[in-house]
């Protein structure tokens, strides 16, 4: 049974707390205590409120369900703590220096660094482009304007461009971009449109390399409790906890 310290307690941190299925759930720690205490009394895990003490405990991986700016500050120590992390908001990693100095850090320790496939699909297939030829990386990415911040009554184009520029202006959103990258190994032309006419974030991916095309279209459905979040991408860190320990390995 894999042992999970949970490090961000917000919507997601209440999804994996709250099924745990071929995974414990050891110790919680969020910058806002009562956030943890609060999903302590949900879960039953112990909460801490100094990450040090948390990072203490004895559990095999960090689960990071808070934010991109938590994966900057804590992924380090994680590492140097000798534990195995799961990064969600994987946008820190389109920092290119923060990632060289992270996966070092995972090198020195003999840890594993795990992205799970967040709000999208088709992304073990996407690590063909690390041994074949990938021409391009299209994600088409439209959401409703207040995910985005913005009021706008038709739907506008708000960014094209690189999958490492649009993180910066949108970091809470635009996630999905950086995990592409990292999977084809290869840039991600990126569109991000905001729609008043939706009501669920759309992602269209256009992939052409060596081995063929490939079209994939999700249209996610926000969590129970948060709108804001894609329901797909706490189930696909369930998903990968679930089977972390699974004799048998499906998928790339």
């Amino acid at each position: 049974m894999v042992r999970i310290g949970l490090l961000g307690c917000g919507n997601v941190g209440k999804i994996i707390a709250t099924h745990q299925d071929g995974f414990t759930v050891e110790a919680l720690f969020d910058r806002l205590p009562d956030h943890a205490e609060e999903l302590a009394r949900i879960c039953g895990a112990p909460a801490f409120s100094d990450f040090q003490e948390f990072i203490s405990q004895d559990f095999d991986i960090c689960v990071e369900a808070a934010s991109v700016l938590a994966v900057r500050e804590y992924a380090p120590k994680v590492l140097e703590n000798r534990k195995n992390i799961l990064i969600l908001s994987v946008g820190a990693l389109s920092d290119s220096y923060f990632r060289k100095v992270l996966l070092q850090k995972a090198r020195d320790h003999n840890k594993k660094i795990h992205i799970p496939s967040g709000a999208i699909m088709g992304l073990d297939n996407l690590k063909v482009g690390q041994i074949s030829r990938i021409e391009s990386v299209l994600l088409r990415t439209t959401k409703s304007p207040e995910s985005l911040g913005l009021s706008i009554s038709s739907k506008t184009l708000v960014f094209r461009g690189k999958a490492n520029e649009c993180v910066k202006q949108f970091p809470k959103n635009i996630n999905v971009s950086v995990a592409l990258a990292l999977a084809a190994d290869h840039d991600v032309d990126v569109e991000l449109w905001a729609d008043p006419d939706v009501d669920r974030n759309i992602h269209d991916i256009q992939v052409t390399g060596e081995f063929g095309e490939a079209n994939i279209r999700i249209v996610n459905h926000p969590s129970p409790d948060n709108p804001a979040t894609s329901y797909l991408a706490a189930l696909s860190v369930l998903s990968l906890l679930k089977n972390l320990d699974s004799p048998l390995v499906i998928g790339s």
